[in-house]
């Protein structure tokens, strides 16, 4: 063969390349789909439009939540400053003479936060204001009439709970169950590890209700806290009183009144602080928004899980559908 004799092209001029057998099938998948889509689109369309209508009238049933909260500091005490610095340059000493009166840089915020959120002080904090019926049994609050209960569960003219329960249940509801609801539905605590500053906030139904929980909630913790203190102090007086007496030691005497002026010192000023471990920086005020429920978005999702639902019926009816024609 001559070398200047010009190849011939490897395809034909007219050549279309074929298209590949999965992508075909693939494209067919996608319009078959569609077609399904399209031919359920009445069931689509009723499907989400009564989760649609659900969603609205599940949302306009749930009662408006107001949320009041306050914004605390730590006090020196709380911090492990004032007394508390003073009693740990005194520590030594009192090791010697038996006595654990606490150390420089106790956190008492830490264990304040979680006394305030223990089972203990929320059922003492429950009995002392006596505030059951709008702990669990308020179904609603209106401007107009105020709190309004759920008469099902609580008569409020004769103070009796009527609530059906199983046979080894009372009326009244359990600490077991007031404190579950006061922690996962009322209360919030958190603390800013960055500024140490505390914010504690009640949710409920009514707004001047969350306010004056809040308030009472803080002024619980106080005393709390200081009438602990004062009778851990109490204690060590009346052990350094009756070590004082027994030792002869003009050393150990001087020691044993360092650590009685440091224990009185400590009940003087707890008395005379009505702020001992939190002071109010941002003070709860009543809200005039709610918090909870977003009603749009629970709309939202509701409409948008009609939608996908509805799109999930059509496409496996039309699955049945075909295997029902395959077998006749």
């Amino acid at each position: 063969m001559n070398k200047d004799t010009p190849k011939a092209p490897l395809t034909p001029p007219n050549y279309e390349p074929q298209r590949h057998p999965d992508y075909q099938e693939d494209e067919i998948d996608l319009r078959e789909l569609f077609g399904i889509i399209w031919q359920g689109k009445w069931w689509i369309i009723a499907i989400t439009f009564v989760f649609a209508v659900g969603s609205v009238i599940y949302s306009l049933s749930l009662p408006n939540i107001y949320k009041s909260e306050a914004t605390l500091a730590p006090t020196e005490e709380a911090s492990g400053g004032g007394l508390s610095q003073m009693a740990g340059q005194l520590g030594g000493l009192a090791s010697l003479a038996g006595v654990n009166i606490g150390s420089q840089g106790t956190d008492k915020t830490t264990i304040a936060l979680e006394i305030l959120k223990s089972r203990s002080f929320i059922k003492g904090f429950v009995e002392k204001y006596d505030i059951l019926p709008e702990l669990m049994a308020v179904e609603e609050w209106n401007r107009g009439n105020g709190i309004v209960f759920n008469n099902e569960v609580y008569n409020p003219e004769t103070k009796e709970w009527v609530r059906e329960v199983e046979p080894h249940k009372q009326p009244a509801p359990s600490s077991w169950e007031y404190v579950k609801v006061f922690r996962e539905q009322v209360l919030e605590v958190s603390k800013d590890e960055a500024t140490g500053l505390v914010t504690i906030a009640v949710n409920h139904q009514s707004p001047e209700i969350a306010e004056q929980w809040v308030v009472w909630l803080i002024e619980e913790i106080n005393n709390h806290m200081r009438e602990r203190d004062i009778q851990e102090a109490q204690r060590s007086l009346e052990y350094l009183d009756k070590e004082l007496q027994s030792t002869s030691l003009s050393d150990m005497q001087q020691v044993f009144y360092q650590l009685i002026e440091k224990q009185t010192q400590t009940i003087m000023l707890a008395n005379v602080r009505p702020e001992y471990i939190f002071q109010t920086l941002d003070p709860a005020v009543v809200p005039e928004q709610k918090a909870k429920p977003s009603r749009a978005l629970i709309c939202i999702i509701g409409t948008f899980l009609g939608g996908f639902l509805s799109i999930g019926f059509v496409l496996v009816r039309n699955i049945f559908r075909k295997e029902k024609e395959d077998v006749a």
